[in-house]
Formats: C-alpha cells, structure tokens, sequence
C-alpha cells in the first residue's frame, strides 16, 4: 500500500472532457426545473393558467429533476477531484451517465406523457391509487426510471469505493481513522478522500433503501397483494431521500477544498478536528432522517424525540468545521474574486444558512403546525439553490476559465451574481414568510390573500431564473471557446 499522502495530480484531458459535459448537462437541467419552478409560482399568482393536474406534474418533475441535477452535478465534482488522488476509471463514468440519463427519460415520460403526479415522495400506496388521473404504467416508468438513475449511481460508487481501498488499503484507512483514533504521525487522506468516502457509504445505503421500496411499488401496480406496510414503506422512501439529498451537497464541498486553496494560497489540510467532523457526520446523517416523520403519530415516541435531537446537532459537525476553516482560509488572504469563487463562498453560506430553517422545523412543536405550509420549501430553497446549486455554478465557471482563478471579475459577472443572490435570498424569503403565516405547501390553487406574496415570489424567482441563465451561457461559450 503507497503512503497516505499523495500530491494532487492532473486528471487526463478525457477525463476533464466527460466532467465538462456533464456540468454542462446539469447546468441546463438546473436552468430547465427553475424555469418549472417558476411556472408554478406564476399559476399560484394567477398571472398564468396552469390546470391542477399539470401543476402537479410540474412539481413531481420540478423536485425529482432539482435533487436529480443536484446529485448529477455534485457526482461529477466528486469524481473530478477524487481522480487526483486515486485511478478512476473513464468508461465507467459514462456508463453512469448512461443510466442517468436513460433514467430521466423514463422519469419525464412517465410524468409528461403518463401523467403521473405522485411528488418524488411516491408514498405507499398513492401511485397505484391514482384514482384514474395516470395508469399503472406511468408510475412504473417513475420508477424504473429513478431505479436506473441509482444504479448509474452504485457503479460510479463501487469503481470509486474499489479504487480507493486500492490505493488506502481500507474505506477506514481512507477515512483518516488510524490518526483519528489510533495516533498514527502518517499523514491523513485529503478533504477529498475523506469526503468521498463519507458520501460513498452513506448514499450507497439510501440508494439501496430505495430500490426495496421501488421494486415492491413497482409489483404492487399490477400485484396488489404484494404489499408492504405503509409506515416501513415511508421510512424507506424518507431514509433514501434524506440521506440523497445531504450527500449531494456533501459531494459539492468539495469544490471547496479543492478550489479555495488556489484562491487563498492556503492549502486545506485533514486536521483531526476535520476527521472528526466527517465521522460524525458518517453517523448522524443515517439516523437524522425520522425528523422528516412527525406528522406520522403511529411514530414510536423515542423516535420522533430521537429525529428532534438529531436535527439540532446533525449539521453541527461538518458545517462547523467546513465554516470555520474557510474563513480562516478567507481572513488576511488577499482573495482576488471572480464570479468562481463568489459562488463557491456563497453556496457555503446558503448551505448553513439554510439549515437554521430546517432547524426551526426540525422542533415537534413547531412541525405540527409548519411543515405542511411553503415554511418547507423555504428552508429547502434556501441551502439547495443559495448553497449546492452556488458551488456547483461556482466550480462550473472555475472548470470553464482553465481550472485557475480569473484574471478579472468583470461587471456582465457581477450583475449575474448579484441577480442570482438577490433573487434567491427573495424568493427564499416569500417562502419562508407564506410558512410562517401558514400558507400550505402542494396547492395548485391559492386563496386571494396568499396572492400578494405569490407574485412578489414570482419577481424574485424569475430575478432568479434570468441569472442563472447568463451563469449557465457564460459556462457553455466558455467552454466551447476552450
């Protein structure tokens, strides 16, 4: 086994080739689903007429599409970086993308031309009861669909998990434990390494939960007898989600400590405070997910109390230090900023800033009362598009202008940022204020005093939808100009 420490090497051109299209893919699936997002903040407007079984199909594709691209986007960032440290393999990247892509395919079909409207949650046993608005078969081709998405997900992690025991010796080794706990003077794996390997565990569990629910649905569309108890079935469904959703950002932050360094001149180090973090975080995200059941009263008591804790201190571990150290990284650096770099900063604010909603919501108390109103999207908007979807545009716009930062931040730049975050910060706003006065969360249809806020969402969404737009087309000739 080599040694631990290993210097960062360049990935090859074809390599460097796939990951630039699959951000380029991603950017314009992220710029597709905010554009579904705001159509249906302008139907709730009324200013466009949008029919209740179109909206919801909408917004099953809108959130299935949103954490699809997400994870898309962080997967590449991931397998970019992890490649300086271990052999990956180039065919088997695409093979990922393949099914990823045959997968969404099957998704919109089933949604679009099946009608299928089900939300990404496809609770148990809502798409075999539809009540004749879609057939069996279009929830079936939602579900292999996302079933293909996650296989291309498994292959790109056991060719990741199989090259870095290679090269470590063991996922613990990988993950910085022998320094960790059993005081070894060797240098720790990377940020990188340890990172993802956190996220190769844990998201290869979800997946896996997820295919048992999606594999028993499917054969309850045309076998009813072959059932599963709904309240497991939720759990399945909420385990997988929960924990998909994390690691996307958790593939992201990568780009932060990988990128910032060339920015600060200050190389980002796997200190024990950072080993300890990511452990914890290893723990904490698997069994955070029951905060996501307090409207389920058959809950077990310990659980749900166990989902509160949980929720307060499940971000606490990697967010303080991934905080913390990029602002000492940031402090008396003499940063030159470019559009890059701005975005990477800003996911991490969007990222921690977020989690204080979900925090609020994470209370018994207040769920009971907030977590069916537009309170949820608010939070989630908030460390999705200010905080994953920032640092995947961030590390986009560094992969297009050569890997290094900027010679200028130039003003077209400036205005796409500052549209981008003044119309997420407002648009996460008027989500968060509809909660807090009880405006629910997956209604077509809005009474007229929750108008107002619905259209002053709508300015601030498509604020942010035109910047996203000059992001996504200052990447695309950027890259093609390379």
């Amino acid at each position: 086994m080599a040694d631990a420490a290993a210097i960062p090497r360049k990935i090859s051109p074809s390599a460097a080739a796939a990951v630039r299209l699959t951000m380029a893919l991603a950017a314009l699936v992220l710029l597709l689903m905010m554009v579904l997002g705001l159509a249906m903040r302008l139907a709730q407007s009324n200013w466009v007429d949008l029919a209740p079984d179109l909206f919801y199909q909408v917004m099953t594709a809108h959130g299935v599409g949103m954490v699809g691209a997400a994870g898309l986007a962080g997967a590449a960032i991931m397998w970019f970086f992890l490649n300086r440290y271990v052999e990956l393999r180039v065919g088997v990247y695409y093979l990922f993308l393949a099914f990823f892509l045959v997968g969404v395919m099957l998704i919109l079909g089933g949604t679009f031309v099946g009608g299928f409207a089900g939300a990404w949650t496809f609770l148990f046993p809502l798409p075999a009861m539809s009540g004749g608005v879609w057939n069996p078969g279009a929830s079936l081709a939602f579900f292999i669909g996302l079933l293909c998405v996650g296989v291309g997900f498994l292959v790109l992690y056991l060719d990741a998990g199989l090259s870095i025991v290679s090269r470590y010796g063991s996922l613990a080794r990988a993950l910085g434990w022998p320094q960790l706990f059993a005081g070894s003077q060797q240098e720790a794996p990377s940020p990188t390494v340890v990172a993802s390997t956190v996220v190769l565990i844990v998201n290869t569990l979800s997946i896996v939960a997820g295919a048992i629910i999606l594999v028993i649905s499917s054969v309850n569309l045309y076998v009813p007898a072959f059932g599963i108890d709904a309240l497991l079935a939720t759990h399945l469904i909420y385990f997988f989600g929960h924990v998909f959703i994390n690691t996307t950002i958790y593939m992201a932050l990568i780009a932060v400590y990988e990128i910032i360094p060339a920015y600060s001149g200050r190389a980002w180090k796997s200190n024990k405070v950072f080993l300890a973090g990511w452990t914890a975080t290893l723990l904490l995200v698997l069994a955070v997910y029951p905060h996501h059941l307090f409207q389920d009263m058959v809950m077990p008591a310990w659980m749900l109390v166990m989902g509160q804790i949980l929720s307060y201190v499940a971000g606490i571990p990697v967010i303080v230090v991934t905080t913390y150290a990029l602002l000492v990284y940031l402090h008396r650096s003499g940063i030159r900023w470019d559009l890059a770099s701005a975005l990477l900063v800003l996911g991490i604010f969007g990222w921690v800033a977020g989690i204080i909603p979900a925090i609020i919501d994470g209370t018994i108390s207040v769920n009971k009362v907030m977590h069916n109103t537009l309170w949820v999207p608010g939070h989630f908007h908030f460390y999705l598009l200010l905080g994953m979807v920032a640092i995947a545009f961030g590390f986009s716009i560094w992969l297009a202008q050569g890997e290094r930062p900027a010679q200028s931040f130039v003003p077209v730049q400036k205005i796409a940022f500052l549209g981008y975050l003044i119309g997420g910060l407002g648009l996460v706003a008027t989500f968060l204020y509809a909660g807090m006065i009880s405006v629910p969360r997956r209604w077509a249809v809005h009474l007229p005093e929750w108008v107002a806020q619905d259209q002053l969402g709508s300015i601030f969404a498509a604020v942010a939808v035109l910047a996203t737009a000059m992001i996504v087309v200052n990447y695309l000739v950027r890259v093609r100009a390379r």
